[in-house]
This record gives structure tokens, sequence and C-alpha cells, in this order.
């Protein structure tokens, strides 16, 4: 039976049972299970002792650094609840974060890469006038957080005492969606939301004992967070957390740590493969890939197979606000379902089966479709988040009095319980008058053998108000990229006139403009494209 937790007391759990095993694994050292917890207490206490009460918001501003893992466990061990912040926001959009959220504390770098976190910071207090403490995190030092942290027996004692007492069911984060536009929302997930997330995710994911699990997508996200961090837990496992992602780099850490399971966008498997077609690693261990954020063609995923000997590749669904991945495909599946759907709702046998159950309904009325037909779909169960914090409005919006909440994605769901995912409701554009779904042209132009990754956006044109406009990744397998025509040459047999992409123009893999969680920001193509065209 499932039993409701704390994040801390999940932790504690997972130290009584292992407790010399390592956590968390880096060029650095290595942290037990044991040292996290009693880190995890003297930062909890240095937290208490500059007075932070249960239920104050927290803030953390940090890359994918040791000290996040023990810090996240400390905020939770204070009663506090954290506001994991991207590290990438720039003075106003921290500003906004921190307030919006009513951070009463903040731990943060002093800064990392060409950002200066101080500097944005003094700009912006007098906005901030609930943010009473700052703790600051020199990325140079080798005690990086060593200033916070308190042994003091009556601190220690009182850290204890809160978590004796937590309650599973109050909030546990509150964490921003990276969205591709518009405002950042402030999610509410509860630690028992995040906790049986992570449990149904290693059930679902067949976790071994130990399984070590490697990702260089940030932690202050749900997917590293809580397909990695978290989900370790459940099987005495342990990370390896990357601060900025290179793929000589995982190659080497695969090998060095010998590597279970790696978390990945496409672009990120892209790079690894190239990386490892020039060099000579020993990624024996690497047994699972788990893919999100864009689809790809079946052959990138026999390249996964055929090159580094992956036995094990599945893709997921989430959002932010269904705490990390809600659907999965079978790790031994076939790649075909791999490369077309996201898989079918996530089980989590004792923690709720299944967690999260789907339906569509129509993207203008709300109103719900019958089964197998396409719509907006819609997500409720056990691990969906109760709303956006101090936003009751945009609550509305998406929320429903029976708790299910509207994604946003289009798509369907298949005889067999598969979810498949057609679009996003806000790129759809018109071209002549009639509505095209960008996904259905980008899975036409990734048929073509030469094309890796493909994304459509309408851009305005006098004649047909809106055209496609293709941006394509060629294969780097192939000796140079097709011609524009020869693209559009293909879709034209394959799509309506009014779908087939009047434009096509070429990039990187490392020139998409994305997400923090590799989410290609389709806004920032549209003005890409305008600007080329202008």
């Amino acid at each position: 039976m499932w039993r409701e937790r704390t994040l801390a007391q999940a932790l504690d759990d997972a130290a009584e049972r292992h407790p010399g095993r390592p956590l968390i694994l880096t060029a650095e050292r290595e942290w037990t299970y044991s040292d996290v917890v009693a880190w995890s207490r003297r930062l909890a206490a240095g937290l208490v002792s500059r007075g932070a009460e249960a239920g104050d918001h927290v803030a953390i501003v940090m890359a994918n650094y040791p000290e996040f893992v023990a810090l996240k466990f400390a905020i939770a061990r204070a009663g506090a609840v954290a506001v994991p912040i991207n590290f990438l926001l720039k003075r106003d959009e921290l500003a906004y974060v921190l307030e919006q959220s009513n951070a009463s504390v903040l731990v943060t770098m002093d800064r990392f890469r060409d950002l200066d976190y101080l500097a944005a910071l003094d700009a912006v207090h007098d906005r901030l006038p609930r943010l009473r403490e700052v703790v600051v995190f020199s990325t140079d030092g080798a005690e990086r957080l060593a200033q916070l942290e308190v042994s003091d027996a009556s601190a220690l004692a009182e850290v204890d005492r809160r978590v004796a007492a937590g309650d599973p069911r109050c909030n546990a984060d509150i964490i921003y969606t990276s969205g591709t536009s518009g405002r950042p929302k402030g999610v509410m997930l509860t630690h028992d939301m995040l906790l049986r997330s992570a449990y149904g995710s290693a059930w679902t994911r067949a976790f071994q004992d130990g399984r070590r699990i490697l990702f260089a997508l940030p932690l202050y996200h749900v997917f590293s967070y809580v397909e990695g961090m978290l989900a370790a837990l459940f099987a005495g496992g342990a990370i390896v957390p990357q601060t900025v992602f290179d793929p000589v780099a995982t190659l080497r850490a695969v090998e060095e740590f010998a590597v279970d399971e790696a978390l990945f966008v496409p672009t990120m498997t892209i790079a690894v493969l190239e990386a490892a077609r020039a060099g000579s690693y020993d990624v024996s261990s690497l047994q699972t890939v788990m893919s999100a954020a864009a689809p790809a063609p079946v052959r990138l995923w026999q390249a996964l197979r055929d090159e580094l000997g992956v036995r094990e590749i599945l893709t997921a669904y989430g959002m932010t606000e269904t705490a990390a991945a809600t659907t999965f495909t079978q790790p031994d599946g076939p790649l075909e379902l791999v490369a077309t759907t996201v898989g079918t709702p996530k089980r989590g046998a004792g923690a709720g089966d299944p967690l999260v159950s789907y339906k569509t309904v129509d993207p203008l009325t709300g109103e719900d479709l019958p089964a197998g037909e396409e719509g907006e779909l819609a997500a409720r169960g056990l691990i969906v988040g109760h709303g956006y914090y101090n936003k009751p409005a945009e609550t509305a919006e998406v929320l429903d009095a029976e708790g299910w909440l509207r994604s946003g994605d289009l798509g369907r769901i298949d005889a067999d319980g598969n979810v498949l995912l057609t679009g996003r409701s806000k790129e759809l554009y018109k071209c002549g008058g009639e509505l095209v779904a960008p996904k259905e042209v980008e899975e036409c132009l990734s048929s073509h053998p030469a094309v890796a990754q493909a994304y459509v956006v309408g851009v305005r044109d006098e004649r047909m108000g809106e055209v496609g406009c293709a941006w394509v990744v060629a294969d780097p397998g192939m000796p140079a990229p097709p011609e524009p025509e020869e693209l559009i040459d293909w879709c034209r047999p394959r799509l309506a006139r009014f779908k087939v992409p009047v434009h096509v123009m070429y990039l990187e893999a490392g020139e998409l403009p994305t997400t923090a969680t590799g989410k290609v920001q389709k806004f920032r193509l549209i003005e890409r494209a305008e600007a080329v065209m202008a």
C-alpha cells in the first residue's frame, strides 16, 4: 500500500535502506544517501536559524550542482516550499518570479556563464519587499553552501520536529512553466503528487536496483527533478547531474560512472551520436534512453540501438502541471510506437493505477469528444497539480470543477490507449482560410531520409494570409542537405496543397531556440523567418 510522505521523509526512508550507496556522482566526489541526509539537515538548520518558517517560500537560482539536491531536501525538512527558478532568466524576468511567488528567502549563485545575479538583484531589490534573506552561492568555491550550514543542536532538533510533523498534502514546490510564450506561471505541486509521479516512473521504466541516471537538463524543471532525482530514490539509485550539456562529457560520464539511463531531448541524442562516431567510449552500461520535448524519426532511435547498444528507448509526455511525465511508451516496445506516439498513461501500481487519465475535448467549447476523436487533451488524476500560485483566473481557464486539466496540446487516443500528439492549439495557422496543424507537416518532412528534425510555423503572406515555413535540421549522416525544393516536392503528393510549406530554411540542431528543457520556441522561429524574408 502507498504511504504518503514528504520529500524529506522519503529521503530518510531511502537512506535507512541504503545508507552507504551513492546518491550523487560527480567528477568532484560522490555523496552517499547518508551524506545527503546529514547535509540537508545542516542546511535546513541554517534556514531555520535565519528565520525560515514552515510554509515560507524559498527560491533557488542554481544550476545542476550537488548543492541543489541537498538544498531541495533541506527546504522540505524546514517545512518550507521550494521555488526553483530558471537560472537563465534576465533581470526583469527574475524579479517577476521572485515577486509573484512571494519568496521570502533566496539562495542564488553569484554568477553563471555570462549572468551576474547579484547585479541583477541590486537593480530590482526595491521591487521585492518580501525578500528578507539572500544567501549567495559562489560557483568558484569548493564549499559552495558552507555559510548556510548549521550544526547547532537546538536548530537540528527543530528541523527534526518539522520533518516528523510534515504534511505530504502540502505544497512542496511552486515550479514555473517554461512555456514558449507569455509570462511563466507557478504550478503548485504537493509532496505526495511528486513522489507518486516519481514512483510511477520508476515502476513504468522497470528500474533495476541501484539504477544510475545521467542528465544535463535542469533540476529546476520537473523532467530531471522527478524523472531523475526523485525517481532514483525508489531503486536506491544514483544521479549524475551535469551543469551544462556537452556530448563528449556525457559519453565520458557514462563510461566513468557506469550510467544505466540518460535523459535526453532529440537534439541531445543527435549530438551524442555525432560525438560517439568521432571518438571511442565504453558505453556498454547504457541500457536506456528516455526522451521528451519533441518527436524524432525511427532512424534516430535505431541509431541509438545500432551504434550505442541502447536496448530500451522510450518517449514520454507530460507537463509541469502534471508533475512530469504522464504517459510512456514501453521500454522494450517497437520503435514505430516510440516515433509516432507518446505511449499510454503512466501506471503507479500501489501508488495509484492509473495515476492519470486522458480524454479529448473540443478546443473551443471544452465539451467532451467521442473516444478516438482528435481534440485538446485533458488530464485528471493523482499527479495533476491544483493550479497556479496566486493566479485564480488562469487556473480557472485550464482546470475545471471535476479536476480535468486542459493541456493546450492537440491529440487523440487510439484503440490501444496510446496518446498521439497532433500539435499545439496555439500553433495552428490558417492558409487560405484552411487550418493547418504544423505537426502533420513536420511528420511528413521528418519521413524524408535526409531530415533529422523539422519545425513548421505559419508566416504572413499577402495572398494566403499565412503560409508554412519549415525549419529543418538535416541528418548529419548525409553528405549534404537536400535543396529546399526537394523537400517541398516530397510533401506535395503526401499533403493537401494548403499544407505544403512554401519556405524551407536550414539550421543546425544547436541553433534551435529552445527552452532549458528542450521545447522549441516557435515564436522565435517565426521572428527569424520574417527577418530573413524581410
